[in-house]
């Protein structure tokens, strides 16, 4: 049975259809990945899923259970977590608070406790940070934050959009190198890219969305001569 279900998912803003008729799935420890042109509907789709914005049409179900008209505290606490577009760490807060923060919906207690120093043991550079404010950390330590930051909240589907936006070649190397890490701790991962080599490589599966539709779906989109030719350039050697 698939952790995450969306089914014939239709969202409009205005007269501008967002997503027209997207299904997609996620089994649990997979990693998913969502291939597209900006303003092709990724980040719309992780929104959706999260309760975000107002669906027209279409289901989501999560673990068996239907969340299509949930509001997001509670979609929150069934355990998704969003890695928002441009990182998203809440700037005036210290490392300390925000990863306080991520465990909203959970008691202060050993378990607790014990999930914030794997954090930091999985994330040494915060460790000496965590009364600096995250607003003054470099963009590759705030994406290191922010995943923590979900991590802290014990979830079964992390959703991360555009998490290598801004970041330099290295940097990107090391956060693709955290969500596979991350999808060993049995967490299900769905992954929103423009870095669409970086992501398909990443990948167990992968959709291709054009103008808010599911237009290619597979296990080796890498070797696709479509998406070569349309999102990495022409052949991959």
């Amino acid at each position: 049975m698939a952790l995450l279900a969306i089914d014939n998912l239709g969202v409009r803003y205005g007269n501008l259809t967002a997503l027209d008729g997207v299904s997609l799935s996620v089994a649990p420890d997979e990693i998913v990945t969502v291939v597209g042109a900006n303003g092709a509907g990724k980040s719309t789709l992780m929104r959706a899923a999260l309760g975000l914005v107002a669906i027209k049409g279409g289901t989501i179900s999560f673990d068996g259970q239907d969340i299509t008209r949930l509001p997001t505290f509670k979609i929150a606490r069934k355990g998704i977590a969003l890695v928002p577009e441009g990182r998203g760490p809440l700037r005036q807060l210290s490392v300390r608070e925000n990863l306080v923060l991520g465990a909203f919906s959970r008691t202060w207690d050993a378990a607790a406790k014990a999930d914030f120093d794997a954090v930091l043991d999985r994330f040494p550079a915060l460790r000496s940070r965590l009364a600096q404010t995250a607003g003054t950390l470099s963009g590759g330590e705030q994406q290191m934050l922010v995943i923590g930051r979900a991590l802290m909240s014990r979830p079964k589907l992390m959703l991360l959009d555009e998490p290598s936006l801004g970041l330099a070649p290295l940097i990107v190397a090391q956060v693709f190198a955290t969500i596979e890490s991350v999808r060993s701790m049995g967490v299900a991962i769905v992954v929103v890219e423009q870095n669409a080599h970086a992501a398909l490589k990443l990948a167990d599966r992968a959709y291709v969305i054009e103008n808010g539709r599911i237009v290619l779906e597979g296990s080796d989109l890498l070797g696709d001569k479509r998406v070569q030719e349309a999102y990495l350039g022409g052949s991959v050697g």
